[in-house]
């Protein structure tokens, strides 16, 4: 695999890569421009500005079509992608579900990795199908299989990497190589959990990259958003289907999200080692049975994840010895992370997954995914290493 040439970004990118060198009023930090809509001042500049001749090019006419606080956003995170554009939305699921209706229409045909979040399997195979979507799902970075279920209507590979939340990582170069030489097909990476500043899908041949913002980004648990980045043709596909589905982000939220990218290479550096330390001694701690994180040797995608991904992100997946009951007592003894849904925030999650993603599966159907009662997500946060580890291995001891 070829490596990108350019360096990953880092805290000196995430604070200046993306924003103006000059703001309205000298400001330093962006400006929430709180507005529903926006004034012309006359109808000649009317006119002008509806034959696209208006010499503002940040010029909008209505709110659900753009913001200057969101533009800035999207300039933000299109330059740490390395990416020609960006559009944001209210969530990541707005994003995602946004952009595959940008590119499929009834009759075609979807590739879906199986571990990609459960809400993106369902808008495939429940939404897409009452649509007339066709639908194929392969396993986690199988390329032999993915190629295999393409077909001559195919028109979108679906995918996330690291996966949610076993971990798994897919080779770019090769999706992009196999995926290419089926002409109109289109790529669609879900990048939340390894953030800009460990990996840049794009680079790697990749069409668009999809975050939800709500999770590294921000970086602070407070707000929802979602953005997706790449090719300029494509990401005015994806602009203009947000202004008829109404999927735009508050420009609140987007003051947010570019307050959280600022300190976005500390937060990820910090996870990325605490998260590495809590992999290796749990991987070594006798209460544990297996435990999924893609920088260990052990882990399936170690060999992709070490030739594309400069961190292994900040969050491991483990599963206790004793079923069920016993990681039920290992979570609940936790005193540091706190039992919640999602991650990429300063605060240290944990949950069960069979009991809160998947509450609603049965015995047969979590065996199927491959979710074990006894599987434990940590969403590191950035507390410090050695406190963190020392309540999860006195966690383990009261399991």
């Amino acid at each position: 695999m070829t490596l990108p040439s350019k360096p990953p970004p880092n805290s000196t990118s995430a604070v200046h890569t993306g924003a103006p060198l000059k703001r309205p009023s000298h400001t330093l930090s962006a400006s929430i421009a709180q507005t529903a809509t926006y004034t012309f001042e006359n109808t000649a500049d009317l006119e002008q500005y509806m034959r696209g001749e208006d010499p503002d090019p940040e010029r909008e006419e209505y709110g659900r079509y753009g913001n200057p606080t969101v533009r800035e956003l999207e300039q933000r995170v299109t330059g740490l992608e390395g990416a020609e554009d960006g559009v944001a939305f209210s969530s990541g699921m707005a994003a995602i579900t946004t952009a595959v209706l940008s590119l499929v229409k009834a009759g075609e045909h979807v590739v879906l990795f199986n571990d990609c979040y459960r809400r993106t399997r369902q808008l495939v195979r429940v939404v897409l199908s009452r649509f007339g979507i066709e639908h194929d799902v392969v396993p986690a970075g199988d390329l032999v299989a993915l190629e295999a279920a393409l077909r001559p209507n195919t028109r979108l590979v679906l995918g996330e990497s690291p996966t949610n939340p076993f971990l798994y990582c897919v080779d770019f170069a090769k999706l992009s190589a196999i995926v290419k030489k089926h002409g109109r097909v289109r790529t669609l990476v879900d990048s939340t959990m390894a953030t800009p500043v460990n990996c840049r899908p794009l680079e790697f041949g990749v069409d668009l990259v999809v975050h939800s913002a709500t999770k590294y980004l921000s970086g602070h648990n407070d707000v929802l958003g979602g953005v997706a980045t790449g090719a300029a043709h494509l990401v005015s596909l994806l602009r203009d289907s947000r202004g008829v589905l109404g999927t735009v982000l508050d420009p609140h939220a987007a003051f947010l999200i570019l307050r959280g990218l600022k300190t976005l290479g500390l937060r990820v550096e910090r996870q990325n080692a605490t998260a590495l330390a809590v992999a290796r001694a749990l991987e070594a701690h006798p209460s544990v049975e297996r435990v999924y994180y893609p920088l260990l040797e052990s882990h399936p995608s170690h060999g992709v994840a070490r030739a594309q991904m400069s961190g292994g992100g900040g969050v491991v997946s483990f599963v206790v010895k004793g079923g069920r009951d016993a990681a039920s007592r290992m979570v609940d003894a936790c005193t540091i992370a706190k039992i919640a849904p999602s991650f990429g925030g300063p605060e240290s999650l944990i949950e069960q997954p069979a009991i809160m993603s998947y509450f609603e599966l049965g015995p047969e159907d979590l065996e199927r995914l491959g979710i074990s009662p006894a599987l434990v997500r940590l969403a590191v946060g950035v507390e410090e290493t050695d406190d963190l580890m020392a309540d999860l291995l006195n966690a383990l001891r009261k399991a």
